[in-house]
């Protein structure tokens, strides 16, 4: 399989940490949607990241349909639980969690992307805001366990320590309000070679 898109965004990267996690084989494509972007639509005509290429050639997109698919490859050793309860404890967690690094992306785009002179302030003041708010939530669960649900490691845990990574990547201002027991959790994950070998190197 082939997984487009560089490490920093931190949709490719909870794709690719899953795929480390699943023992499958993997190549990456680093392609970057600023610089390159006409070559990542060769791939995915929407011009996004990530896409995986399927070792018989077909494409999918969207990290989480992506991840849906890896899952029932992965079968009883998938990180969310096909049904019941459980499944639906971890997709409340990972759901807040995808949702701060929607809100993260949004004010890293708009105050790193923008021209200055063309960025709403009060935008990326509100963006960081309800990112780190989910933090708090997602940090509330983590009051006497080292995961986010189950008692296990959950995609909701490898979403949430890819994106405290990508806070502490690009806006270093917004790091330091980053809850603690979130950061330890990166911290945890970050000693796991298939987490950690998956870090953007710039």
């Amino acid at each position: 399989m082939k997984l487009v898109g560089r490490m920093l965004s931190p949709f490719v990267r909870r794709v690719a940490v899953t795929l480390n996690l699943y023992g499958m084989e993997w190549e990456s494509l680093p392609l970057s949607v600023v610089t390159e972007w006409d070559k990542i639509r060769e791939v995915n005509p929407l011009g996004r990241v990530p896409a995986l290429i399927l070792d018989g050639g077909e494409m999918l997109v969207d990290s989480s349909a992506i991840l849906d698919h890896l899952d029932e490859v992965a079968g009883e050793a998938a990180l969310r639980p096909r049904s019941g309860a459980a499944r639906r404890e971890v997709l409340r967690a990972t759901a807040f969690a995808l949702g701060a690094t929607e809100r993260t992306v949004a004010a890293f785009y708009e105050s790193a992307r923008r021209p200055e002179e063309f960025r709403w302030q009060q935008g990326i003041a509100n963006q960081v805001a309800t990112a780190l708010a989910a933090l708090r939530t997602l940090d509330e669960r983590l009051a006497g366990s080292d995961f986010l649900a189950l008692g296990r490691l959950t995609q909701a845990d490898v979403t949430t320590a890819v994106l405290v990574d990508f806070i502490e990547t690009t806006m270093p201002k917004m790091a330091g309000d980053v809850p603690s027991r979130v950061r330890a959790l990166r911290d945890r994950l970050q000693d796991d070679e298939r987490f950690a070998s998956t870090r953007f190197q710039g």
